[in-house]
This record gives C-alpha cells, structure tokens and sequence, in this order.
C-alpha cells in the first residue's frame, strides 16, 4: 500500500514535467514576448535618453545575428543548434546595467554577461534554457591619466584599445595583460589576467587600483563601497559571480623605450628536446625583464612527424643586454644578434598579437577576429621539470594523438614574490610554467568535434605524472567544463573544481559570496560554492535559483516565473496531503 507521501512526489514531479513541457512555444515568440516585457522593465528603471528600445535586440531584429555573431571567438558555439538568446541587451549607459539586473529579477530569466566573447567554452553567450544577453561592447571608455600614471577602463574595451590609448598618452608606458588584441578586459583582468610582462609586473589584477560594480540589488560600488574582501575576490576570483563589473581603475606600469624580441625555432633533429629541458632550468629564475614561452607543436618535416619547440620572447630592454643575459643563463639556445629585433612597446604588442612587422597601431582599435576557428583549450601547471626522458615520451604521445600543441609560459620573477593570498588568484610561487593546450580546427561537424576534444582529453590525461597535484591546479580564464561541474550545488562537490581554481584562497571566495549575495541572486547556492561555467543543470532544477559561473550571472529560470502561482497552489496541495 502506497502513502500519500510516495504517492504525491512522483505526481509533483509528473505535474512539474507537464507544465515545463506544456509552455514550450517558438523561440521568436518567446523572444517578441520577452522583448515587450523587458523593455517596459527597462524604461521604468534607466534614463529615459537613449531609449530602451535601442538596446534591446529580439531574435525577429534584423540586426539580432550580427550582433550576437560579432563576439563569439570559438566556432563550435556557433552552429544551427547552438541555443540563442532571447534577447541581446546592449547597455549604453551605466544606468543600463543597473536596470538590467532589477529587470532580471522581474522577468526571471537567466542572464549572460559578455565583454568580448573569449571565453573558451563560449560560456557567455550560451546556455541549455531560455537566457537573454547583456553584452557590454559598448561600454568601452578609457580615460588615461599619465599624471598619475593610472586609466579607468569600462569592461568592454579590448586588450589593443588599451594598449592603443595608453601609447596614445605615453611612449613610456605599458599595461601587463594578455597578448590577444580583441581580448575584453571584463573578463581578463577579473579572471587574473596575465601577458608577457608577468613576470616584470606580475598579472592586470596585480595593478588593479580601483574599480566600479553593479551589486545583485543594482547598486553601483567603488572599491571603498564595496569593501576590501570583495575587492580581493574580484581580483583573480572572477567578477560575475558577485555582480556586473563596469570598469577598473588600472596603474600604469613603465616600459623602456626599446624592447628586443625573438622566435627560434628548434625541431628534435635540432635538439629541442635538450633545449626544452634547459628551458625549464632557467624560465622562472632568468631576468625578471625576460619573458620566454615555448610553443610545442607536432609538424611534419620532410615527410616526416616531428615536434616544433618556437621559443618567442620579450625582453625589456635592448639586443646588446639581451644577449648578454641569455649568454649567461640560457647559452643552450644559441641566440644571436640576427635573431633579434629591437622595437618600441607598442610594436612589441603587435608582434605578439601575430600582426606583420610595421603595421601600423591602429590594428590595435579592431575588434574583429581575422579568423575565427573551432577551438579547445585546456590548462595545467608544473612545479617540477619533466625530465628528458619524460619529455621524450610526451613527444611521443603527441605524435601519434594527431594536432594538440602545448604552451608553456614561464612564471617566477614577480609572479614569486607576491604571497598566493594576495588575491583571490592563487598560483604563484612555485610554479615554473603554466601550460595551455591548444588544438584548433576547421572541418565542421560532430565527427570533428569528437576527434579533437579526444585529442586534447587524452593528452591531458597523459600530462598527469608531471604536473601539479593535490589538487591539480587550473587556470580560472581558461575555464574548463571537463573538470568538474555542479549538479547538487553541494559545497563539496563545487569545491572538486573550485580548489583546482582557487586552492586555499576557495573558502574565503565562499565566505564572500555568502555575504554579499546571501539570497544567491547572482546565482550560487545557499552553499555559496564557486561553481564552473555554465553546467548544463538537470531539467529537475529548471525551477531554481541557478548558480553563478566566472563571467555569467545565473538567474532564476523564466518557466518558474510564469507558472509560479499554479506550481504554488499545487504544492500547498501536496504539503496538505504530506
């Protein structure tokens, strides 16, 4: 004999399923009708000048795809099937956002935050249920003051509009943040940030002043408002998951007025394996003005497969001391003066950024990808050099697994003397290298996917012997949904992947969170655990407050919101029966 206990849950569940699936209509419908009722949102708490309307965008705009298209950098989330929003908010004012998060609320659909759209698992602008876009392109203001050698930067502007502006102001002045141009600075700096110059200057966050962010009751706070244990969260712990960041106040750091920069290669014929070895003796303990990354790549030489080692450098400084450095340190490598090429900051941020000697700076102010590929990208850090025979072996591994290359971007210098609690962002001393594994390709379709997200899974798999361990650490801005995700919003199970982030800096994350969004507005859950970016959430949680990833506010799902007063009804139904 069944109790009405037992009885009453598979009918709640049944009753839940049915009113899911019932309110299932076209996506344009939804989008048209969302449109009407976020609009008038919008208007009630903004500025009545610009209108609403004008930066609002449904999916029956004309304009809808080109603006959704614009700032999505990895083609495997821009496909037919890749769900769309149902709407795209553009905000031109400050005011904009704060109306955004109130009317969040209101129309209780999940929110997106997107400053340009480098986020490797295109978790800014996708998700499993019906979510809108609040996409932060046009807050792209930098106000550069020499005077006291900082700039105010809106979270839309990109890496090159920043370097741009500050060389505008100054030939002596430089910012450390990454090498790719149409980077959004929203997401990089509050993720860590880190460029060519970290080990001079340690990463973007290390040189973050001030800043200015819409808290989950749409509050607009400076570092003073908001309080230092925000301010340390928000520098390394990802800014959405405890708001809307809307600028940075940055300091400037000094550059010389030439800077020296070089790209050997090696194949194994040539040795690379011996060099790469000798790398890894000397990248993190050589001269805090030496910054050298190694690309590995397996090739195919004289119709045979080999690997690649490219060691491209940024030295702060000229040839002649250039050289008398690596004579000293790193002589392994061979360097000569022809290897050389000595050039003015702004120069050397266009040759990082892949750009043919002597374009001009302008190229910088372009927000566009020349090309956009399907890409996977994934992250680890060693603390002990591989061996060479270890090295070997992965040559090996990598051959036979096809295209996956690896990165390795040394640490040490700065990035050693600056304590791991600092900031939120922990991997510091003890680290010689971090390691990006990259694969890219251009063949479409799931047969592609499949073999190349094999690819880059299994070498990573295989790096397991030789890098970090207990727990294996990861790069937050590198954000990767293979290594944990959330689906009982437990504190033990966000903190799988939360630790690999955070390590011993996650519980004070956790404790931040819990005080500035207690009721988990910005999409946590009452255990407050750091979750990864957008998990596909089982269909059973459809109704809940969803929880909160490094770039994107997670809110409550819009079918909740509109059939709330029956679902109510019916529970009190059930808990009578109960």
């Amino acid at each position: 004999m069944r109790t009405a206990s037992s009885a009453s849950v598979p009918g709640l569940v049944f009753l839940l399923g049915f009113l899911f699936f019932s309110s299932s209509s076209s996506s344009c419908e939804a989008s048209d009708s969302v449109y009407d009722t976020f609009i008038q949102c919008l208007a009630s708490h903004s500025d009545p000048s610009p209108p609403a309307s004008s930066i609002v965008y449904n999916q029956s705009n004309s304009s809808y795809t080109t603006v959704l298209q614009s700032y999505i950098r990895n083609r495997r989330f821009n496909t037919s099937s890749t769900p769309k929003p149902l709407i795209i908010v553009t905000p031109l004012v400050e005011s904009h956002v704060q109306a955004a998060i109130l009317c969040s609320k209101n129309v209780g659909m999940e929110m997106k935050i997107r400053s340009g759209g480098h986020d490797y698992d295109g978790l800014s602008y996708i998700s499993d249920i019906p979510f809108f876009i609040l996409d932060l392109f046009n807050l792209r203001a930098i106000d550069v003051n020499i005077g006291d050698e900082t700039a105010w930067v809106q979270a839309g502007a990109t890496l090159g509009e920043l370097y741009y502006r500050i060389w505008e102001k100054s030939k002596l002045h430089g910012f450390p943040a990454g090498v790719g141009q149409t980077v959004g600075a929203g997401g990089h700096i509050s993720g860590g940030g880190y460029g060519t110059m970290l080990r001079k200057y340690g990463l973007s966050i290390d040189q973050l002043v001030d800043a200015k962010i819409v808290d989950v009751n749409g509050r607009i706070l400076d570092r003073k408002a908001m309080g230092e244990d925000l301010f340390w969260a928000i520098r390394g712990g990802g800014g959405s998951s405890f708001g809307v960041i809307l600028a940075y106040k940055i300091k400037l750091v000094a550059v010389p007025e030439t800077v020296t920069v070089f790209r050997v290669q090696r194949t194994l014929d040539q040795n690379a394996t011996d060099l790469v070895y000798k790398w890894q003796l000397v990248a993190d303990k050589i001269d805090n003005d030496l910054f050298i990354r190694v690309l590995l790549q397996p090739v195919t030489v004289n119709k045979n497969r080999t690997i690649r080692a490219s060691f491209v450098s940024l030295f702060l400084g000229d040839a002649a001391r250039l050289l008398s450095v690596m004579d000293k340190d790193f002589p392994a490598l061979g360097l000569k003066k022809e290897d050389c090429m000595e050039m003015s900051w702004i120069e050397s941020v266009l040759y990082w950024a892949n750009f043919d000697n002597g374009t001009s700076a302008d190229a910088l102010l372009n927000r566009t990808s020349d090309s956009v590929n399907f890409l996977k990208r994934k992250s680890d850090y060693v603390q002990t050099p591989i061996s060479k025979e270890g090295l070997e072996w992965i040559w090996k591994k990598m051959i036979a697994i096809g295209k996956t290359g690896l990165v390795f971007n040394p640490y040490g210098g700065r990035m050693s003397e600056i304590p791991s609690s600092e900031t939120a962002f922990p991997h510091r001393a003890g680290n010689i290298y971090k390691i990006q594994y990259s694969v890219n390709w251009s063949e479409e379709g799931e047969e592609a996917d499949k073999e190349y997200m094999t690819q880059i899974r299994r070498l990573y798999s295989y790096m397991t012997p030789f890098v970090s361990k207990s727990p294996r650490g990861s790069f937050l801005n590198y954000r990767d949904v293979d290594i944990g995700v959330t689906k009982t919003w437990s504190y033990d199970e966000g903190k799988v992947y939360g630790a690999k982030y955070f390590m011993n800096n996650f519980d004070r994350l956790v404790k931040v969170k819990t005080a500035v969004d207690p009721t988990n507005f910005s999409g946590m859950s009452r255990a407050s655990h750091l979750s990864n970016r957008d998990i596909i959430q089982p269909q059973s949680q459809l109704y809940n407050i969803y929880r909160d990833d490094n770039n994107n506010i997670q809110l409550k799902h819009l079918y909740f919101l509109i059939f709330k007063a029956l679902l109510l009804s019916t529970l009190i139904s059930h808990l009578k029966i109960l």
